[in-house]
């Protein structure tokens, strides 16, 4: 069964929308809430610890009705039936889209092959548990019978970006192990960190599938030519593990089999945390905390499973971003999570997002003439205010913005927090409502300005507003909210993936680039290798060459 193909801008909800468009896309802001007085609560979601308010955007309740008309159009809920019934919906690899079954309960069936996977699934969950434990709790130890203090997770795209935001997200909750990332082949970034370790006490993860990756392959022989300068070959086996299913390529390394992890293939890297891949969360924050990151998980699943649409944040927030990104040609979207534990949050998204729906083919083959995916970006609040909030207030592009925030603070410093989330408030207003000149001419009569000066500055004291936002305002940065958090916006990016008729979960555009740097790479170690190259590449190789 394959999943449906069907152009967007063919359906009879795109050409109603399209219409409707031309209709309100100079509409103010304040009109939309003066003809619409119940407008804030009937553009909100509230579910178990979130609140969602879409309320501040440039549409109204028929804009709404067409979007999930094309919704049901573009056959979406028969997409998700494959989606969670482990259907190959990745068609161009061959592969079933199945991450969220690594969140299921153990008594859920999900058949991939004929065969149910979770008796798998969840003997490895069962082997990172006593691995963790065991190195948590002092038992296992490194090779002078000293027990472990740092681990270090060695990986590229999401055996990195994955990990790496969640031990950031989860700050809070850490154990005494220290954590480390190293992803970049640039030999400067692993010799600062591994500059910093003691062999004796350091564990490593090496994430790759295939133990094949460039990047992830040259920073462990890096990394383990360095311990073995102070540690005998045998020692291998006792500090360093894999995440891989290339048993033969690892036990090579000489990593003991008993260390190796394994991943499937019906679980694309950039959705993989939830599996072996998360091994290095569930050693940062304990074993306990990775659960609840999938129970959370689960329960986004659950929700986006089972809710009318008209109730589904990722369904929601989906919608929302076709609306600015095909009608509004608004190319980009900016991610502000109000919580500096977030600091990773938009760097991970730009993976999950740009790499999922970067695509301009569609289910059919045919080259498409619309706009897909979004670019994605953002910062911390408050520190963002303080750098790009100039060009979302008064610059001249259009930029919808997903707000995110927490009501209590981890540490209960309620001064501190109650000053942050005035901030995230105030920012969502000043966005949406702005600032008209009648106000700014009236404040600077105020502060005793001539009529010349006030004439002058006016203008540049003007904002517009109507620059629309999402907020979401959850509880409590948890193991449990993040796990929800993260899979809304994976089924976010499902959704999207649907309506522009696209295969989201192929990569194939990250392939030429490393195909080029093999043949190049070969060029610069041997001088007797020629390659045919345009004449910019060849100088700048040449002068590498001769500088190096």
């Amino acid at each position: 069964m394959a999943l449906a193909a069907i152009n967007p801008t063919t359906t009879k909800a795109w050409k109603k929308l399209q219409a409707h468009f031309d209709t309100i896309k100079n509409q103010p802001a304040k009109q939309f809430f003066a003809e619409a007085p119940h407008r804030a609560d009937d553009m909100r979601i509230v579910w178990e610890d979130f609140y969602v308010d879409y309320s501040k955007h440039r549409l109204t309740s028929e804009t709404m009705a067409l979007l999930l008309e094309l919704a049901e159009e573009v056959k979406l809920k028969d997409a998700m039936s494959q989606y969670f019934g482990g259907e190959v919906i990745n068609q161009t690899e061959g592969r079933e889209v199945l991450h969220t079954a690594l969140r299921n309960p153990k008594s859920a069936e999900v058949m991939v092959d004929g065969e149910n996977v979770m008796p798998e699934i969840y003997e490895v969950k069962n082997k990172i548990k006593g691995f963790t434990e065991a190195v948590v709790g002092g038992k296992l130890k490194g090779y002078t019978s000293k027990t472990f203090t740092d681990v270090v997770n060695i990986g590229i795209g999401g055996s990195d970006l994955g990990p790496a935001m969640v031990v950031e997200s989860l700050g809070y909750y850490k154990n005494h192990l220290k954590t480390h990332f190293v992803s970049n082949v640039d030999g400067d970034h692993v010799n600062e960190v591994i500059k910093t370790l003691n062999p004796e006490t350091t564990l490593f993860v090496i994430v790759s599938k295939t133990f094949t990756t460039q990047e992830t392959l040259s920073n462990a022989n890096t990394i383990r030519a360095w311990f073995l300068k102070s540690a005998p070959q045998h020692a291998v086996s006792k500090h360093f593990v894999a995440v891989s299913t290339n048993i033969e390529k690892v036990k090579a390394f000489g990593i003991d089999e008993k260390n190796i992890f394994p991943m499937w293939n019906w679980v694309g890297g950039r959705f993989s945390l939830w599996s072996a891949v998360g091994l290095t969360i569930s050693l940062a924050t304990g074993f306990d905390n990775f659960d609840k990151l999938l129970t959370g998980a689960h329960k986004m699943d659950q929700h986006f499973r089972t809710e009318d649409f008209d109730k589904n944040i990722p369904v929601i927030t989906a919608l929302l971003s076709v609306w600015y990104n095909n009608f509004f040609k608004a190319e980009s979207e900016a991610v502000i999570p109000y919580s500096q534990y977030l600091n990773q949050f938009a760097t991970y998204l730009q993976q999950g997002i740009m790499e999922s729906n970067g695509k301009s083919v569609d289910r059919n083959g045919d080259k498409i003439n619309y706009q897909t995916g979004t670019i994605i970006w953002g910062e911390p609040g408050t520190n963002a205010q303080h750098a790009f909030f100039q060009l979302m207030h008064q610059g001249s592009k259009l930029i919808p913005a997903e707000f995110i925030g927490f009501t209590k603070s981890l540490y209960g410093n309620q001064d501190h927090h109650d000053k942050l989330m005035s901030n995230f408030f105030a920012q969502t207003e000043a966005l949406w409502n702005g600032k008209s000149k009648d106000t700014v001419i009236e404040e600077l009569k105020a502060q005793g300005l001539s009529e010349e000066k006030i004439k002058e500055l006016s203008p540049y004291k003007v904002f517009e507003g109507n620059k629309p936002t999402t907020t979401f305002l959850i509880d409590k940065l948890t193991p449990e909210s993040l796990g929800k958090l993260i899979a809304m916006y994976e089924h976010k990016i499902f959704v999207q993936g649907i309506i522009w008729n696209i295969f989201s979960y192929d990569q194939f555009g990250v392939e030429l680039g490393k195909e080029l740097a093999n043949t190049i790479l070969k060029e610069i170690e041997d001088k007797n290798v020629i390659n045919n190259h345009d004449i910019s590449t060849q100088n700048l190789i040449n002068r590498y060459k001769t500088h190096r």
